[in-house]
């Protein structure tokens, strides 16, 4: 059988390849930071990174992690409520509550299953989810794996979401799910309407704010400081592989019941390993850190303004964005895939999106900016750009 089977994944792979979506992994042989090693030999600048707040190399957070091996061991060898939960874990999950301004939090070993555990034991088949048709894979996931009736608006578009309220009127609970910011895109969710949506029609919502928490807001606590409802979401799930620290984890805050109710019948809760505390205590340091100054914050934010002016007026087309992500667009895959590597030439590391990532037409080069970055990194970046552009025809 594997005979056959291998023809066809061959043939598979080839077709993705002449199609120029093959996705090659590079090797970094550096800490991330702004400024990488790859397996060359070559050194770039880094700015395809989650690394929004530049804490991956932390030396803080990496003594924080020493610290919890010699006090608290290596790993857990458990789930959570048989033998794998720490003092530790139950501080993180104070400190990500505190942040955000919710009542409990409960933690998982990332942010896929934070969100691929959380719709199934809420609701059932008489139940609503009302999804973001951007929304993350790990929601898409998550959302087949629930009985819920399951109702789609086009991204950020409130007219489709209120007539899919509206339709889903006869069910008996109603969940609005969506991204904080939607990572290909860079857009923000326009929370301050879905709020009064919500309300209008008696839902609940559910946030993630991976690619928001630690960047969007003045103090980085996501897109429910920026729109002033601190606490009124019921749900928001995170990650601390990202502005967080950079390593791995994941978390769902918000209503204590609804927290309580998934540490009960959360899949990937009761049957994965607790996060090992080396990744604990490094995450309760940097919740120290980022509650006790907005340096980081304030830095990330000065480096997008500038990055998406300079992008602006050589002639990129650009996505408006409220986050750390800009999306130069090219359209082309082929083109994108070949831009990214003119680009690595000139030490500037990115990678180009294209189907299935982004929809069929839409590929782009994703741009991630990091408080890690200094102006002249930016200028570099902003230069080598400009040359692979006029070379490519994406500029004059």
């Amino acid at each position: 059988m594997y005979n056959r089977f291998q023809e066809f994944l061959s043939a598979e792979l080839n077709d993705i390849k002449s199609a120029g979506l093959y996705k090659d992994e590079r090797i970094i042989t550096s800490p991330q930071g702004a400024e990488i090693t790859i397996s060359t030999g070559q050194k770039v600048l880094n700015f395809c990174m989650n690394n929004y707040l530049g804490l991956s190399n932390s030396p803080d957070l990496i003594d924080a992690a020493k610290e919890a091996l010699d006090s608290h061991g290596y790993g857990m060898s458990s789930v959570r409520f048989i033998c794998g939960t720490q003092d530790l874990h139950k501080t993180l999950e104070k400190k990500i509550a505190d942040f955000f301004g919710t009542e409990d939090t409960i933690l998982y070993a990332a942010a896929f299953d934070a969100n691929g555990g959380v719709f199934e034991p809420l609701l059932g088949a008489e139940d609503a989810i009302i999804s973001d048709s951007l929304n993350h894979a790990s929601i898409i996931d998550g959302v087949r794996l629930c009985k819920a009736q399951r109702y789609r608006y086009e991204n950020a578009n409130m007219e489709d979401l209120e007539k899919q309220l509206q339709d889903a009127q006869a069910n008996r609970f109603r969940l609005i799910v969506t991204d904080g910011v939607f990572s290909m895109d860079g857009n923000v969710a326009p929370l301050d309407k879905i709020l009064e949506l919500a309300k209008k029609y008696d839902a609940m919502i559910m946030v993630d704010e991976s690619h928001s928490a630690g960047v969007v807001g003045k103090t980085g606590r996501g897109v429910t400081e920026l729109f002033n409802s601190v606490g009124q979401i019921e749900i928001i799930t995170g990650t601390l592989g990202k502005a967080f620290g950079g390593a791995i984890g994941g978390f769902t805050t918000g209503k204590k019941e609804i927290i309580s109710m998934l540490r009960q019948r959360s899949r990937p809760y009761l049957f994965s390993n607790s996060i090992p505390p080396v990744v604990v205590n490094a995450g309760i340091r940097m919740f120290d850190m980022v509650s006790s100054t907005n340096t980081l914050q304030d830095k990330l934010h000065d480096n997008t303004a500038y990055f998406m002016n300079k992008m602006s007026s050589v002639g990129f087309d650009i996505k408006p964005t409220k986050s750390a992500i800009c999306a130069v667009m090219l359209y082309d895959a082929k083109l994108a895939q070949d831009f990214a590597a003119k680009l690595l030439t000139e030490g500037i590391y990115v990678i180009g999106f294209s189907f299935p990532v982004v929809p069929k037409g839409q590929a782009r080069i994703r741009v991630q900016l990091s408080a890690a970055h200094e102006t002249e990194h930016l200028d570099k970046c902003v230069t080598a750009f400009t040359k692979v552009g006029k070379e490519l025809g994406v500029i004059k």
